[in-house]
């Protein structure tokens, strides 16, 4: 029923979005799939293609990236800030600092599937320096999963101190290896040890010793381990609020995030700022991309 009512909508003489919205937005991922296997039988044609063909601006980005599977999706938005006219470096440190040891096998699995390359190889041509290295570890999704050793956190969190204060390239490598493949449960001990050394945040002294995208990327390692939500509730109200609404980091936070953890987001979005996120969408977009986003993000009660 749901591929026959699409077929309607983007068949007929105008493009009815309101249906558009009222399917995608309000199905999981999963059937979403079924739903596009079932026009392609229904009509013998693809439904992303005739979404791109009968949308446009952001609204299409919305709906088109709302039919990929998480990995895939993935995928589309690293090889898009890749292979752009510019590398996109703040979408490659949102996915690679923040996705598990599966989510980054998934994704390069897609990814050589979708556009026929290899994703550590296009990191490594297309980025450089120590933000590359970091984003290369990242990428082979090695980090140690469920493993702690409070004997070691100490050790760990006094290399991290000396490579904040000297700052060698032999320094760099060590502070990234640690964040790139200690495991969560063991970082949050080394964080604490640095702090009970230096007196000071890890967070704090990575800003004041580092710059560039380096320093933005071994920040979001920090705040995925600590609390993934918080870390997207901060980006997201970074690209409403700084970059004069950035749409692509809002669209893809929202699709990305919203069968894993967007309640929770929307949750630390309020307590950090002081009003929703469905909120601030409702005032920057417009129009049925406005439609869209609110759909995806949903709201409390009092919100609508």
């Amino acid at each position: 029923m749901d591929a026959q009512l699409l077929g309607g909508a983007l068949q007929g003489i105008c493009c009815e979005k309101d249906v558009l919205i009222e399917i995608l937005t309000q199905r999981c991922n999963s059937q979403r799939l079924m739903i596009a296997e079932a026009y392609r039988d229904m009509y013998g044609r693809d439904l992303i293609t005739d979404l791109k063909e009968n949308l446009s601006h952001h609204f299409k980005e919305v709906m088109v990236g709302l039919m990929y599977p998480p990995a895939s999706y993935d995928a589309h938005e690293l090889w898009h800030a890749l292979k752009g006219v510019d590398t996109e470096e703040k979408c490659l440190i949102d996915i690679l600092a923040s996705r598990s040891n599966m989510e980054i096998f998934q994704m390069k699995e897609a990814y050589l599937m979708q556009y026929n390359s290899d994703l550590q190889q296009d990191i490594d041509s297309e980025t450089s320096g120590h933000f590359r290295d970091t984003l290369m570890n990242l990428a082979q999704g090695t980090r140690m999963e469920g493993y702690a050793d409070p004997s070691t956190a100490a050790q760990d969190a006094m290399i991290l101190w000396e490579a904040c204060q000297q700052k060698t390239g032999e320094h760099k490598n060590m502070l990234q290896m640690i964040l790139c493949n200690r495991s969560q449960q063991q970082l949050w001990m080394v964080f604490q040890e640095f702090q009970n050394i230096s007196g000071q945040d890890i967070v704090d002294a990575i800003n004041e010793c580092y710059d560039g995208y380096f320093q933005e990327l071994l920040v979001a390692i920090v705040l995925c381990i600590r609390d993934k939500p918080s870390y997207f509730a901060y980006r997201l109200y970074n690209a409403i609020h700084d970059f004069g609404f950035h749409n692509k980091t809002v669209i893809r936070i929202l699709i990305a995030r919203s069968e894993i953890d967007l309640m929770n987001i929307r949750q630390r979005y309020k307590e950090r700022y002081g009003k929703s996120l469905f909120h601030d969408i409702k005032h920057f977009a417009s129009g049925h991309y406005e439609s869209a986003l609110l759909a995806v993000c949903a709201g409390d009660t009092e919100d609508y």
